[in-house]
């Protein structure tokens, strides 16, 4: 069976694309779930990957849930209303969780229509760059649904929650141009130039310390929800560790020597 993610390691970045153009990379069975679940505690195992780059391939990035499933009630659709609920809390709902409790930096390169599960999966990457020609819904009341996979609580903390809840109530699709203008993605780009920038971007983060990105990643996503006085005791807890690290060391004699420096992740 063909793997639905090929991995490329580029130096420190990993380079995801999802691979089955021919349903434009609908996430539709339990084993598309495993393989992101199973490649985000590699990742996270890996101290030399610094950055991670998520991509579809063909011409979308992520269609959502395959609606022919949904139509016949089958596949991950299948089931009473009780096996539904734990099919998406066993299923797909491992996957925000999973990419949050991921500690690098992750960049999501819209190559195309991010609709659905497919833009809540873009929302659950820390930076979003697109192609000119992608597309994004967040479609689900279209099909008599509803966000089931997070998507009530990403997007509003992307482009707040007046222009998130136009998204939702209307399941109407905006162009790059207007998700550019909402701040939902940091740039537009060519189509052909997307993979250069997505990778050029994580490339230039892969440049600092793997363990500075990964606590300041984890500040950033505690900062959401705790009070500053308990950020800033993490932060200095934080900081503690930091300073005494090799590559603080190593950072700090290379800025005064004026060269460039060599991380070891240590």
């Amino acid at each position: 069976m063909t793997k639905f993610l090929n991995v490329e390691r580029l130096g420190n970045v990993a380079m995801v694309r999802m691979n089955s153009p021919e349903t434009h990379n609908a996430l539709t069975t339990e084993s598309q779930i495993n393989e992101i679940v199973d490649l985000c505690a590699e990742v996270k195992a890996d101290k030399s990957i610094r950055a991670m780059v998520l991509t579809g391939t063909g011409k979308a990035f992520c269609a959502g849930g395959n609606i022919k499933d949904m139509q016949k009630r089958q596949g991950i659709f299948a089931g009473s209303p009780y096996d539904l609920r734990d099919v998406y809390r066993n299923g797909i709902q491992k996957i925000p969780l999973c990419l949050y409790e991921l500690d690098i930096p992750v960049i999501a390169a819209v190559n195309g229509h991010a609709i659905g599960a497919g833009l809540d999966l873009a929302c659950m990457c820390d930076i979003r760059i697109a192609s000119n020609n992608a597309k994004f819904a967040e479609s689900f009341v279209k099909l008599g649904i509803v966000p089931g996979d997070g998507g009530a609580w990403l997007l509003p903390r992307i482009v707040g929650i007046p222009k998130a809840s136009l998204m939702a109530f209307t399941g109407e699709t905006i162009g790059a141009e207007q998700a550019l203008s909402w701040g939902l993605v940091e740039q537009v780009c060519a189509p052909d130039e997307l993979d250069a920038e997505a990778l050029g971007l994580a490339q230039r983060i892969a440049e600092n310390p793997g363990h500075a990105l990964r606590l300041c990643k984890r500040l950033l996503r505690e900062g959401q929800h705790m009070r500053l006085d308990s950020l800033l005791e993490l932060s200095a807890a934080y900081q503690s560790l930091a300073h005494h690290t090799q590559d603080h060391q190593e950072a700090v004699d290379s800025f005064v020597e004026k060269r460039k420096p060599n991380f070891l992740d240590k």
